[in-house]
């Protein structure tokens, strides 16, 4: 039986036509992340290298434009990062920390992804945490144009 997401995300492929781009085949419960990123870009291999150790299997795609990237998998502009990669059919923009990866892999949200706009220092391959470290998770809707909400804070 085919989920609502799946049905989203199929629905979404369609319209965006044939292109250079599609996103990777995934399976409901799999760990396998693509992280489309700059070449010259060493924050997001810390942010790969992170999810690895945390267990994820990440594939590393060096893209000249991530914003068409972006722009395919539905990341509005104000929430966008330096990377965007796919889970599970999700996206993950910026540096998302672990908990909320997992957790959204375990609550199985009717969500397009999650972002940590921009890149704050602190966050997850932004260097070390300390206690002054704070940013925003936000949820992106499944909604083209859908006003993305706080999935959760980190810090204060």
């Amino acid at each position: 039986m085919i989920s609502k997401r799946n049905l989203l995300a199929s629905v979404f492929a369609v319209f965006l036509g044939a292109g250079t781009f599609s996103l990777p085949a995934y399976a409901e419960g799999d760990k396998d992340v693509t992280l489309y990123k700059s070449p010259n870009c060493g924050c997001c291999t810390a942010w790969g290298a992170e999810l690895e150790k945390a267990g994820f299997n990440v594939t590393v795609k060096k893209a000249d434009d991530l914003y068409r990237v972006k722009q395919q998998v539905g990341v509005p502009e104000n929430m966008e990062a330096c990377h965007t990669a796919i889970v599970d059919g999700y996206v993950l923009e910026g540096h998302v920390p672990l908990d909320a990866v997992n957790r959204m892999l375990s609550e199985r949200p009717e969500i397009r992804g999650l972002s940590v706009p921009g890149m704050p220092m602190g966050s997850l391959g932004m260097g070390e945490p300390d206690e002054n470290t704070s940013y925003t998770v936000f949820a992106l809707s499944t909604v083209m144009g859908g006003e993305p909400v706080v999935y959760q804070t980190v810090g204060n």
